[in-house]
């Protein structure tokens, strides 16, 4: 009886395999069959516990990246105020390639931070203090537009971070560098910026945050007896407290105070500053 059992077992298995559909070719499948061998086929290419991260970076980012780098170099007088260079020096000091640099100094120039001096390469944009006092009247009036949008707009998300970088400024209140309280700096008016809900506005605005930026740096580092940062610190304290509370009138109040401050900034850097320091190519009295 077992013996008559297995043979019939083996006698279906046989007849199975013989029976058992070939695999189709592929002029033998479907239209939809052939779409699915396909998806099935992307999904496994696709396949996140396999796939690589991608090594290139976006242009975009990396003209931002450059732009923010040369940002840096300017605002710290890396890049000396007055200094003549090549687009391919600054790719050198920057770290990225032609075609980042050169879009970022297109924006420079735009900006007149960078002049472009045909046959002569690049220069560094002399600080002209008598020009730059005269345009902080008009940034005083669009600081006050910005401020008041972003007190009225801000979400829920704007006032927390403002708030956290108020808490940051105020723990490191007589502790912070010019250098890192500029990186602080920086995300301030970003993130003000973006709480007032207009795009147009951060086109507008960057080119004087760079330069009002740079006369910071330059007063608190370069002008002897100046390190203090605590007046800096608790008017851009002020400004955040108020546009996180959604006070609008503090809030521009708070900005004009900011302004007044750095309007005194120009009396001592005019008396007490070397003028080599404002552009390089003057030369130093000698001695000095």
């Amino acid at each position: 009886m077992a013996r008559a059992i297995r043979a019939l077992v083996i006698y279906h298995n046989m007849f199975n395999v013989g029976n058992r559909a070939a695999p189709k070719t592929r002029l033998e499948e479907t239209p939809k069959e052939a779409f699915m061998a396909r998806r099935k086929s992307a999904l496994k290419m696709v396949d996140p516990e396999r796939s690589e991260a991608p090594t290139r970076r976006n242009r975009v980012n990396l003209f931002e990246l450059a732009y923010q780098r040369i940002e840096e170099l300017l605002v710290n007088c890396q890049l000396k105020p007055g200094r003549f260079l090549t687009v391919q020096e600054l790719q050198t000091v920057t770290g990225y390639g032609r075609t980042p640099v050169h879009s970022a100094v297109n924006r420079f120039a735009a900006d007149t931070l960078i002049m472009i001096r045909p046959r002569h390469g690049l220069q560094i944009a002399p600080v002209d203090l008598a020009r730059e006092r005269l345009l902080l009247g008009l940034r005083r009036d669009m600081e006050r537009f910005v401020i008041r949008l972003a007190a009225e707009r801000a979400s829920l998300s704007h006032r927390n971070q403002m708030l956290h970088i108020e808490r940051a400024l105020g723990e490191r209140r007589t502790t912070a560098s010019i250098d890192a309280f500029n990186k602080l700096d920086r995300r301030i008016d970003a993130l003000i910026l973006d709480a007032s809900g207009e795009p147009f506005l951060a086109h507008t605005m960057r080119p004087l945050h760079t330069i009002y930026r740079r006369i910071g740096f330059i007063y608190h580092r370069l002008l002897p007896g100046h390190t203090d940062l605590t007046g800096t610190i608790d008017r851009h304290a002020a400004i955040l407290n108020a546009v996180a509370n959604r006070c609008a009138e503090n809030a521009v109040k708070a900005s004009d105070e900011l302004m007044s401050f750095m309007d005194s900034m120009f009396v001592e850097m005019e008396a007490g500053l070397e003028p080599s320091l404002l552009d390089c190519s003057i030369e130093p009295l000698p001695g000095t």
